[in-house]
């Protein structure tokens, strides 16, 4: 009678731990090959950004200026006194593109960065100002590899598009009415860049 109740009592143990084997083997079989179709189709639009400019080189010179107001230097209009370039976007879907319009300082100059201004404005029914007379000295720097610009330029503005569009800009340069000339003459240029990155 014992030997029977142990036969079957190992029997329903023998059974119970193939029933166990076979339930994990059938959830891990069901966890690797489970998958499911997508029933939405992705599209990924990105756009591009072009920069253009109407002069010969891609920033603006100073040579033997003069000391100048700033009322004076932001009416600047004579040809060489300003600097216009076009920066302009081709979107699509629900993409944008953020930007930065930086100045590079030319090696072969001779003037200081505390020595010389910028001013910035947008040419859209009139001119709409983006940046303040500031001394090149005062403008903060590209510090990282934000919008693709290198290190150590200096920041005239960050923009953005969210629509295909186009933004005209005209830059003016002049020397600040605090800086004391030398004998010499004294140069500044600076080139100027745009670096954007596109985000869906």
């Amino acid at each position: 009678m014992k030997k029977e109740q142990n036969r079957s009592s190992q029997f329903i143990i023998i059974i119970c731990i193939l029933i166990l084997i076979i339930a994990v083997i059938g959830v891990s079989y069901a966890a690797i090959f489970y998958s499911r179709s997508g029933e939405k189709v992705n599209n990924i639009t990105t756009g591009t950004m072009t920069m253009s400019y109407s002069e010969n080189n891609n920033g603006i010179n100073l040579v033997d200026a003069y000391p100048t107001t700033d009322a004076t230097g932001m009416v600047l209009s004579q040809p060489g006194e300003y600097f216009d370039f076009t920066v302009s976007a081709s979107l699509g879907g629900t993409s944008s593109i953020k930007y930065i319009i930086t100045g590079v300082k030319d090696e072969s100059s001779t003037l200081p960065d505390s020595a010389v201004k910028v001013y910035l404005t947008e040419l859209k029914n009139g001119e709409t100002q983006v940046l303040a007379p500031t001394k090149l000295s005062d403008l903060n720097k590209t510090t990282g590899e934000s919008y693709g610009a290198p290190l150590g330029q200096f920041v005239l503005a960050v923009r953005n598009f969210t629509s295909s569009d186009i933004h005209n800009y005209r830059l003016r340069m002049w020397v600040a009415n605090d800086y004391t000339l030398e004998n010499y003459v004294q140069t500044y240029k600076l080139r100027v860049n745009v670096y954007g990155n596109s985000s869906v």
